[in-house]
């Protein structure tokens, strides 16, 4: 009798596989939680959008996520690293489809650091923006999270899922990105609930004032005196805090918007 030979299936990684989003530049956070959890022991797909960067005043950074792939690699993580536009309702599947198919399994982590960012208040917010913050920051982030809890499969009666998602509560000036933050709060302690019976945990992390390029000399001493520390924080300070949360013994903490601040003054 005859058989045909049939492909191995790809190895199930041995490393558990975190997806970040908003990894765009190597001073940003998204690029500080991705080092930290590769450092870690975790292998790392994550997204960027070149054509916000190049919107933003500090501009794209070129060769970026090539950068930020390599230094993963030499910690140790297999990467992906996938563009994509998250004002499109079809991005989300993608990103995961992507991100398996490289990374060889499912993704046990998600960490939504992405942005649309634009200063504007309450007179002088247009509707295309309010509409892009939205489709962004609130609508991708549910679209993202509801696309993970669709696929991801625990084991009964452990919580190994983490979502992890970065707000603000800047809002004076900034009507469009503050009230997205805000919605995309709601969303992610909605998953602390909804997911729980997967067996993941849904966090949401204020990182607080970051200088990741975007501040001007004023507003820096400005913040950096309302602040006990005397600093402003950093992405390595974000990344502490995410990499506890996706840890084994960050588990029990469950539903929660930490500040991670330094005791910034509001």
């Amino acid at each position: 009798m005859t058989t045909t030979a049939q492909p191995s299936p790809a190895p199930a990684p041995s490393r558990p596989i975190a997806l970040i989003t908003g990894v765009g530049r190597s001073i940003g956070i998204g690029a500080g939680i991705a080092r930290r959890l590769a450092a870690s022991g975790w292998d790392v797909a994550f997204t960027y959008w070149t054509p916000y960067d190049r919107r933003m005043e500090w501009g794209a950074e070129p060769g970026a996520a090539a950068s930020i792939g390599q230094e993963l690699a030499e910690a140790g993580a297999r990467t992906a690293a996938i563009e994509a536009d998250l004002t499109g309702p079809d991005a989300p599947a993608r990103i995961f489809d992507e991100a398996e198919q490289r990374l060889g399994g499912p993704v046990t982590a998600l960490v939504l650091s992405h942005a649309e960012s634009v200063d504007s208040g309450l007179l002088d917010t247009t509707v295309e923006a309010f509409d892009r913050h939205f489709a962004v920051n609130s609508r991708a982030s549910w679209l993202l999270i509801r696309e993970y809890g669709l696929r991801f499969r625990g084991e009964p009666g452990t919580a190994t899922g983490r979502i992890v998602a970065l707000t603000s509560d800047h809002t004076v000036g900034n009507l469009p990105y503050g009230a997205s933050k805000g919605a995309l709060d709601r969303i992610t302690l909605a998953a602390a609930h909804e997911l729980a019976h997967l067996g993941v945990t849904a966090n949401v992390v204020n990182p607080g004032p970051v200088d990741t390029g975007w501040m001007s000399d004023d507003l820096r001493e400005a913040l950096i005196r309302g602040t006990p520390l005397g600093r402003l924080g950093t992405p390595r300070d974000t990344a502490h805090l995410v990499d506890f949360l996706c840890s084994p013994e960050g588990q029990w903490i469950n539903g929660q918007l930490l500040k991670s601040n330094g005791g910034a003054a509001a």
